[in-house]
């Protein structure tokens, strides 16, 4: 992918997900089904509407089933997955529609909590629309059915150097993926950019006020069920407590926290990097709560042995653990930055995937400083 950023004189280059690899074997292959001419790359459209072009690895047909894949891509920030072949096997199906499903090296989900159903392959809901899109682009659907078989030859090996076996992924990798593209940054350099996003944001906007979330997800739900403003909002990755100090340290007087669940839970024990791989004690933080809200035993005991936090939100019949919850976050939030000479109100929101919105702060409202 020739995308890149400069950072300290150096140059980094973008790469692109399992989702977007995906995606342009799907396409790729299904050109070769209907007899369209190949190039040494396809393009395909990402969630941003921005175009890739992914470089075709291998390409064949055998009858009416056509076969291609490419490799995934990682870039200057690659990860286990950079460097597999990822491919995609296309044929015309009886039955009108597009039918998606995972072959060898693609994970299937065994356990609730994910956001994809039991039995299911582990290819996320943007990666599947991303595959639809590919086959749209190439064929007419409304007159034809066709079957999308994803596969990775190596993925059930790779999956072992995952988190995918501990959250009931079994047999291969996840074809994941939100914006379809990596973004080449270490962790210094990440924060370095938010640091710099953020004080764009309060230089250009007339408030005093911002959203912080973790990620696309929250975004999306802070803008279509809370109607916040996209402009106000600022995705701060696992980063907590740096950009808590940074919203002080550029003035900002009030932070509005989206968070889903399965991240926000830590910031309630005071984690303030919340990457799995600095800490991880979602269930048990989840417990304490639950305990305070006067939970029974035997749910306790159900929770800290849940596969996830969704799976654990189903559990719980104190349904005012998420009040505390929320409490927590605030107060541990604001505690942080006192403790370096700032003050800052912080107002928290919790929500699922599956049931929306959890629980807020009595001080979470949607107000003109949103220009909501």
């Amino acid at each position: 992918m020739q995308k890149y950023v400069i950072h300290e004189g150096k140059k980094l280059r973008y790469g692109f997900t399992t989702g977007s690899s995906a995606a342009a074997a799907t396409k790729a292959a299904c050109m070769l089904l209907m007899n369209a001419p190949l190039k040494k790359t396809v393009a395909i459209t990402l969630p941003t509407n921005e175009i890739l072009h992914i470089p075709i690895y291998t390409a064949k047909k055998e009858k009416e089933l056509a076969i291609v894949t490419v490799i995934k891509d990682g870039g200057d920030d690659a990860d286990v997955t950079s460097g597999l072949e990822i491919g995609a096997r296309v044929s015309f199906s009886e039955e009108r529609g597009i039918h998606i499903k995972g072959g060898e090296g693609v994970g299937v989900a065994t356990k609730k909590g994910l956001p994809i159903g039991v039995g299911e392959p582990a290819i996320n809901p943007v990666p599947q629309v991303m595959i639809k899109q590919s086959v749209i682009e190439v064929i007419d659907i409304l007159k034809q059915g066709i079957e999308v078989e994803i596969f990775v030859p190596k993925g059930e090996e790779i999956a072992k150097r995952t988190l995918n076996y501990k959250l009931g992924i079994h047999g291969g990798i996840s074809i994941l993926g939100s914006t379809g593209i990596i973004k080449p940054m270490s962790e210094e350099a990440y924060k370095d950019s938010l640091s710099i996003e953020l004080k764009a944001m309060y230089q250009q906007q007339d408030t005093d006020t911002f959203v912080f979330t973790f990620g696309n997800y929250g975004r999306k739900f802070a803008t279509n069920n809370l109607g916040l403003v996209d402009e106000n909002i600022i995705i701060i990755s696992n980063f907590v407590g740096f950009m808590l100090e940074k919203a002080c340290e550029f003035g900002i007087k009030k932070i509005l926290f989206v968070g889903n669940i399965g991240k926000i839970v830590k910031v309630a024990g005071g984690i303030f990097h919340t990457h799995s791989r600095v800490s991880d004690a979602r269930l048990e933080i989840m417990a304490a709560n639950a305990i305070k809200a006067g939970e029974k035993l035997d749910v306790i005991q159900k929770i800290l042995k849940a596969n996830t936090t969704e799976e654990a939100v189903e559990m719980l019949n104190r349904k005012d653990t998420f009040d505390i919850m929320a409490q927590e976050i605030r107060e541990k939030c604001e505690t942080h930055v006192r403790r370096s000479g700032y003050e800052l109100e912080v107002a928290a929101l919790i929500y699922s995937s599956e049931q929306g919105e959890l629980a807020r702060t009595d001080n979470f409202y949607v107000g003109n400083h949103t220009n909501a």
